[in-house]
């Protein structure tokens, strides 16, 4: 039984190591091993968690997936979400999507995020949970981001 819940600053070592251990196929998809999610230091994940809002998976005895979140003006923006790689395909990813939406979602008119051109799983996903794509960006020759958006349901 896998259970959510926010992430606190003592979660930061365990969940910078989760997601270095998500992140190591992006980068191999890649071909750049320095990608953000795997040089962020355990400083920056321990601002991560006090300056936004961070949920962590608790599974089994230990984090097995994570997500943040932080408000830009009237738009949740997420990122970082992360599965253990022996627990993806398990409906973790979107678990974790529907509790970061629902605890921003109050106040939030939109959610974005944004992923690599090439992830077509998280493509797949995100559009599934009615994430359409605004926009790309080319951040490298090897790179081109894909920004997506959806209205969050009508706050009161």
């Amino acid at each position: 039984m896998t259970r959510i819940e926010r992430a606190s600053p003592e979660d930061a070592g365990e969940i910078l190591t989760l997601q270095r251990a998500a992140y190591v196929t992006e980068a191999q998809l890649y071909g750049d091993p320095f990608i953000p999610p795997l040089v962020e230091s355990l400083e920056q994940m321990r601002a991560a968690i006090g300056g936004g809002t961070v949920l962590k998976a608790l599974g089994g005895g230990r984090i097995v997936g994570a997500v943040r979140g932080q408000m830009a003006d009237r738009t949740a923006v997420i990122g970082r979400l992360v599965v253990a790689p022996d627990h993806q395909g398990r409906g973790l990813g979107t678990a974790l999507l529907a509790a970061i939406e629902s605890e921003l979602g109050t106040r939030a008119a939109a959610f974005g995020l944004f992923t690599g051109h090439l992830s077509e799983g998280n493509l797949r996903l995100y559009r599934r949970l009615g994430y359409r794509e605004t926009r790309r960006e080319r951040v490298h020759e090897h790179l081109t981001l894909v920004h997506m958006r959806k209205p969050a349901p009508a706050a009161p």
